[in-house]
């Protein structure tokens, strides 16, 4: 593993279990410090369904006794590590007797199509864009456009999703407005369902992608215009070398590592989603399933998704910050010996 060493590598296992530890204990224990009872939700949601609720007092006891609320918060606590080590996040509060984790999986993977290409995108995008900016090289005609590139950076992603609605979907009637397809088409694969699908997330992932890449192209800029002045650099074009050669190689390969370790930070994201997006949308995907465990109080399904961001998030950090000396060959993990 090159200059990673053994020891380097048990730290960063352990310090990723400790990340993990504290982030899941934090899950548990947030929602309990803020005072509400899922149980008396679950019942005023009943209550707002049916309009009475008869014996509410009795279901309420009854629900608490089922939920383990009544045992000591030391016993939920380790009961709870218990199940997350075995991924059993136990039965919604709000939707009783469904399982927290059939609530999620099936938002899953439309989060993680929709998320996934938009971070991409976001990331290449304006890495690309941030770069050619702070590179001296780059044509003059160029330096004066790619600046209009972040013209939308300014404007939150939830209401530019809402300026697209407007204009595309009820102006223009080019793309659908909300949902992630059509109830006229039989979900499977099959060539009308991908399409309505994909027809869905354009606007969406244009959203996501226009509003976000300006973060990546202002950081890469600065970090590319420190690059510029580096002895390395200035070598690499004394000795005749191409632009893109000397773009690519010297500059974007140095200037990166800093903009992957945010991205790998930015990982976890992919699981919560873009919340108020996904809202806007009506997109079936995990950031509005966890709106709408917060609405509803339902502690297990909001457990479930935030445990898997922090699981995600550590584990990308991880991968990232071993493959680092592969990413720049100056980096070592072994330990230097006094001559």
């Amino acid at each position: 593993m090159g200059g990673l060493t053994r020891g380097y590598f048990i730290q960063r296992l352990l310090m990723f279990f400790l990340t993990i530890w504290i982030g899941v204990s934090l899950t548990f224990a947030i929602p309990r410090l803020s005072g509400s009872d899922p149980t008396t939700a679950m019942l005023l949601t009943m209550m707002n369904a049916r309009g009475y609720v008869e014996n509410a007092d009795k279901i309420i006891a009854a629900y608490k006794e089922s939920f383990g609320l009544n045992d000591p918060i030391g016993i939920q606590y380790i009961r709870y590590l218990w199940n997350v080590i075995h991924f059993d996040y136990g039965f919604s509060f709000a939707k009783f007797p469904a399982a927290a984790w059939s609530l999620v999986t099936p938002a899953l993977p439309w989060t993680l199509g929709l998320l996934t290409v938009a971070s991409v995108l976001s990331f290449i995008f304006g890495v690309t864009v941030g770069s050619l900016m702070g590179w001296r090289k780059t044509p003059r005609w160029l330096n004066n456009i790619l600046p209009v590139s972040l013209t939308f950076t300014s404007i939150p992603y939830f209401m530019f999703g809402i300026l697209l609605i407007s204009i595309v979907a009820f102006k223009l009637h080019w793309l659908p407005a909300t949902g992630g397809y059509s109830r006229d088409v039989n979900p499977g694969w099959n060539a009308p369902f991908i399409k309505d699908v994909l027809a869905h997330a354009i606007m969406p992932l244009i959203s996501i992608v226009i509003t976000s890449m300006g973060g990546w192209a202002l950081g890469m800029r600065g970090l590319m215009i420190g690059v510029n002045n580096e002895d390395y650099f200035l070598l690499a074009q004394a000795k005749g070398l191409s632009p893109a050669r000397v773009f690519f190689r010297y500059g974007i390969r140095n200037a990166i590592l800093p903009a992957l370790t945010a991205f790998a930070l930015g990982i976890g994201s992919l699981i919560g989603g873009s919340i108020l997006v996904e809202y806007i949308f009506a997109y079936p995907g995990t950031g509005y399933t966890l709106y709408r465990a917060i609405q509803e109080q339902d502690y297990t399904v909001i457990q479930t998704i935030t445990n898997l961001i922090i699981i995600i998030t550590a584990t990308g950090v991880l991968i990232l910050d071993l493959l680092y000396p592969l990413i720049d060959p100056r980096i070592t993990y072994k330990k230097s010996v006094a001559s």
